[in-house]
């Protein structure tokens, strides 16, 4: 009988051993959001875009209207700033995790 090999996870400086599915190995990676980097969480459609490049926005300032499964979203400036870059159109279908605006 074949020895079992445990693969180590450390979780608050506790090590445990235990196997990691498939799964769990080919996961996407989690990586430090950018806070000026505006994504979508949900595919969906932009509806209106109230914000242009060079524009000062404060945090919770109004940037566009996304409708994604029949509602409308309102899309809010995470941080305050200055609108780097618009990646968006009126009218733009887009999926998960696109990037609509930079913010800096």
């Amino acid at each position: 009988m074949s020895e079992q090999k445990y693969d180590k996870l450390e979780i608050d400086g506790a090590i445990y051993k235990t196997h990691f599915t498939q799964k769990f190995i080919n996961r996407k990676k989690w990586e430090q959001p950018t806070p000026g980097i505006v994504t979508t969480h949900i595919p969906g459609s932009i509806i209106d875009i109230h914000v242009k490049e060079g524009q000062e926005v404060k945090k919770g300032d109004l940037l566009c209207l996304l409708e994604a499964m029949k509602m409308h979203n309102k899309i809010l400036s995470p941080v305050s700033g200055t609108v780097k870059k618009v990646h968006v159109n009126k009218g733009d279908k887009l999926h998960k995790d696109a990037v609509m605006f930079e913010i800096e």
